[in-house]
């Protein structure tokens, strides 16, 4: 199963084990259950030609996702670099998202009987940070999805999971790492639990934004080449597979306790590929476990924004195509790049390479990928599509270039068939997943959010600079491609001080937020309040306590419903006179 041999693939349906099929499955394959209609099938690669690799399993294809931070902004006052990289203070992200103030009496809200729960790159478990006054750790459990050598959790075929006795019992070894060999050698999984739940540090000049909650952290493992190589991932970047994500979250139901723990699960990671609606797997079942009591998703909006990923066509009876010019990179070893278009329009495209070369696609009732080679340049381009994608319902073009040839490559859209016109959506991987600089020459920054921040029952986290109140270059932008308003609100995001260094990235604006709404979790399900509360309920207290400008028209598509405030809530429920 581990082994790249086999290839990962999401089903939405469910295969009983050894049940009565019209067709018969082979020998070498393996089924997890994730839900009653969700699974993730391991099959043998030499088996997969025998698959009708993209008509019928596009949606079956895993994604791939990639972590969701940046490089610190050059714009950013120097007089405010320098004071967060000497003191080391956070409080004042904390103090302008509303945080700190309802830590103290009379709310003394801390996170204190929830959890906090993580899918990222792994903590750091024996730094202060994580441990109570007492020096104990508030980590209640790690699942290591790396490490094979230990006792996987129950349901799960591989990892390891280390509870929290074993932690402590680390921490008391004079090697830790005998005991829980678990790490973050990345470091941006224990600065996003820091932000979210760190203990006191420094003097109380560090602190989370739910220092009493307890944390579960589950460490990604990395995708199997096999997935890397599909989608032409650059080697050491980190990337992370749809079906170890869709475990992750599968593993961390079992800590919510209904009326007494609930949990919030902080996702930094996203990606770009898929339709821009939450429609795929790992997006339905975000939203249907967003639906349960005293659980809560939250997701960042990605740094794509000022990207130039994303490219938006209109077509008119008049014109009758619209020309795209894409630059790649010097050294870009290749992509994956997907167009989306909704019915009645049909679809269909010539590409021209920088050499002059072109080639028209123009077969869609063919199941088979369409292969091209070129005279003059060293390109190969594969073309798959789909006419109806499952679960989207949309028009499908999928190009994958290896080796494509530097310079302005130009992809003429013709729209077809019985109705002339619409609109199509096309997007570029995420940054992190290109060789190079590779991007649209006329691009549009809206819906450049990432994945899986479309999900209707997911809180979506824009990211803004604190120093002057505007919104991060980077941060994604909505709406989603069929209209739904993300993001929902926004929270500080650049140059962020963590004990682990300074960070940008709307992950951190994520981390913030996922604290807050453990907050507000204490508040709801532990001090009984409102015990019925989910992942859609909380969305919807944070959206009243935002804070907004009077010179902006809310919602909007860079900051959603305002900025994060989580003392506005209480105070928007004060000023309807509700007696707290």
């Amino acid at each position: 199963m581990l082994s790249n041999d086999y290839m990962d693939l999401v089903v939405n349906f469910y295969l009983p084990p050894n049940a009565d099929q019209e067709y018969e499955w082979p020998d070498e394959y393996c089924y997890h259950a994730v839900s009653d209609d969700i699974g993730i099938l391991y099959l043998h690669r030499n088996l997969l030609p025998h698959v009708q690799y993209m008509q019928s399993a596009y949606s079956f294809l895993p994604k791939c996702y990639g972590l969701v931070d940046i490089e610190a902004v050059t714009d950013l006052r120097q007089s405010e670099v320098n004071t967060a990289q000497t003191s080391g203070l956070n409080t004042l992200y904390l103090s302008e998202s509303g945080i700190l103030s309802i830590q103290n009496p009379p709310l003394s809200l801390t996170g204190k009987g929830v959890i906090t729960a993580f899918v990222d790159t792994g903590i750091r478990y024996q730094e202060q940070v994580f441990r109570d006054a007492a020096g104990n750790s508030r980590v209640l459990a790690i699942w290591d999805q790396t490490i094979q050598t230990g006792t996987p959790p129950e349901g799960f075929a591989y990892g390891a999971e280390y509870t929290n006795e074993e932690i402590n019992a680390a921490l008391q070894s004079s090697n830790p790492y005998e005991i829980v060999p678990s790490t973050d050698a990345n470091g941006h999984g224990s600065a996003m639990v820091s932000l979210a739940a760190g203990s006191p540090i420094e003097n109380r000049q560090f602190i989370g934004a739910a220092p009493d909650s307890q944390i579960v952290m589950v460490k990604l493992k990395e995708a199997k080449q096999n997935i890397k190589d599909y989608y032409k991932i650059p080697s050491g970047v980190p990337c992370y597979c749809e079906t170890d994500i869709l475990q992750a979250i599968q593993y961390l139901q079992k800590y919510v306790k209904l009326f007494r723990t609930p949990v919030v699960i902080c996702l930094g990671i996203g990606t770009s590929t898929g339709d821009h609606t939450g429609s795929d797997t790992l997006g339905t079942y975000i939203d249907f476990l967003s639906r349960r009591k005293n659980m809560v998703f939250v997701t960042a909006v990605g740094n794509e924004g000022n990207a130039s990923h994303h490219f938006h066509g209109m077509i008119s009876t008049r014109e009758t195509y619209q020309d795209v010019q894409l630059k790649v990179g010097e050294n870009e070893k290749g992509f994956v790049m997907d167009l989306w278009g909704d019915a009645p329009y049909y679809y269909n495209a010539m590409i021209r390479t920088p050499g002059g070369e072109s080639v028209r696609w123009n077969n869609p009732r063919s199941s088979i990928p369409q292969e091209y080679t070129f005279v003059f340049e060293k390109t190969r381009l594969v073309i798959d599509y789909l006419l109806v994608e499952q679960t989207s319902g949309a028009e499908l073009i999928r190009f994958r270039f290896e080796d494509p040839t530097p310079g302005v490559w130009n992809i003429r859209v013709n729209s077809e068939g019985n109705i002339i016109g619409g609109s199509f959506d096309i997007w570029l991987p995420i940054t992190e997943f290109l060789s190079s600089e590779t991007y649209f020459l006329e691009p549009s920054p809206q819906t450049t959010i990432t994945g899986p921040g479309y999900v209707n029952g997911i809180i979506t986290v824009a990211n803004y600079q604190s120093y002057n109140n505007s919104i991060a270059p980077s941060s994604g932008r909505g709406y989603s491609r069929d209209n739904y308003i993300v993001p929902d609100v926004a929270a500080p995001g650049v140059n962020i001080p963590t004990p682990f260094g300074m960070r940008t990235g709307s992950s951190l604006s994520a981390a913030i937020t996922a604290g807050g709404c453990a907050q507000l979790l204490q508040w709801a399900v532990v001090e009984q309040n409102d015990v019925l509360v989910n992942s859609v309920n909380i969305k919807n207290y944070l959206i009243r306590g935002a804070t907004r400008e009077s010179y902006l028209e809310y919602p909007n598509r860079e900051w959603g419903y305002g900025r994060l405030d989580i003392s506005g809530v209480f105070e928007f429920m004060a000023a309807l006179g509700q007696n707290l």
